[in-house]
């Protein structure tokens, strides 16, 4: 098993509001290793993004991040902004999901390309745009000489997020982390991208951290899948294991949720309720109260990872259930005559 390359321990994130704070990440742990790409998963507001964000130190004054972020044994929290600046982009690169708000819209591509190649390689001039044309051509927008030379607002919402990828492609970063990169493209221009990017990982051996939705996507790309809920790691494992054994209820919630096209009809599992906002978690387990298996010890402590080996589970509750539950079968559709 190879080293790991970026560590998270103990991350925790409390934000300021007027005389309190509020925790909105509880203890993170996680690993990434070279080459390896990892899948962080959970409904919106379980600390996904959050996450990665206060890894590189992107939250703002508000925030207070605790624990530790080490690249290769250096606890990124400790460093003078100066060296966390450098460490950025060279060598952990971040992409969002709205290229719009991350491209200047009164520079041209090609500039800002350059801005990001002065940054990290110091190239300037001629040069600068010779490599900018280069990383155009790798991402695959066609008449890359003409695009250096284009606004955003002059591109697709598809070529502004190729874009961005080649931004952060700039500094031969060690690790990408994609953070919902395809949520504002239609279907077709998703999965190009996708493409692209499992594409660049594997010719480049970068590690790719992909927060994401779309379960789907985890499973065609990712080698290994952690799931949060509020703020918390419930669950994490290699992800044929997760896919084919998922351990929390959680994990089974979202699977059961998703729509099985090649089997029969059958009517979506929902998981009842929303994830409780930051500051008012329930006592002990936060997913008790929307779950099916809760028992009375759940809501007096707040579970841990446990498991053998690789995959870790958050629930010391046994739940003798198959992983994809038997729902309500759709009645068969009968066709009236016009």
């Amino acid at each position: 098993m190879t080293a790991p390359l970026v560590s998270l321990s103990g991350l925790t994130v409390d934000f300021d509001q007027g005389a309190r704070h509020v925790r909105a990440l509880h203890g993170i742990d996680l690993t990434v290793r070279r080459g390896e790409a990892v899948g962080l998963v959970g409904e919106s507001g379980c600390g996904k993004s959050i996450t990665w964000l206060a890894a590189l130190r992107l939250l703002g004054p508000r925030a207070r991040v605790g624990g530790r972020v080490e690249l290769d044994r250096q606890n990124l929290l400790d460093l003078p902004e100066t060296e966390l600046s450098r460490v950025r982009g060279s060598r952990i690169a971040m992409i969002f999901q709205d290229p719009a708000s991350s491209l200047n819209p009164v520079h041209r591509i090609g500039a800002q390309i350059g801005e990001a190649l002065t940054l990290h390689k110091g190239l300037t001039g001629e040069a600068a745009r010779a490599e900018a044309k280069r990383l155009i051509d790798r991402v695959r927008i066609p008449a890359a000489a003409t695009r250096l030379d284009a606004y955003p607002h002059e591109l697709s919402g598809g070529m502004n997020q190729r874009v961005m990828i080649a931004m952060a492609l700039a500094g031969d970063p060690d690790l990408l982390v994609a953070d919902e990169p395809t949520t504002a493209l239609d279907a077709t221009i998703q999965a190009q991208i996708l493409d692209l990017i499992d594409e660049i990982r594997r010719d480049t051996g970068m590690a790719l951290v992909l927060i994401s939705h779309d379960l789907g996507v985890v499973a065609d790309l990712c080698d290994r899948v952690v799931v949060m809920y509020a703020g918390r790691i419930v669950e994490e494992a290699p992800v044929d294991a997760l896919f084919d054994e998922p351990g929390h209820p959680y994990t089974r919630g979202l699977l059961a949720a998703l729509p099985d096209l090649d089997g029969p009809r059958r009517r979506l599992t929902a998981i009842p309720g929303t994830v409780p906002a930051p500051g008012r978690l329930p006592h002990g387990c936060a997913f008790a109260p929307r779950c099916a298996f809760a028992e009375a010890g759940c809501s007096e402590r707040v579970p841990v990872l446990a498991g053998a080996g690789d995959h870790r589970i958050a629930c010391p509750v046994e739940i003798a259930v198959p992983a994809e539950p038997v729902a309500e079968p759709l009645p068969e559709r009968v066709l009236v005559p016009a």
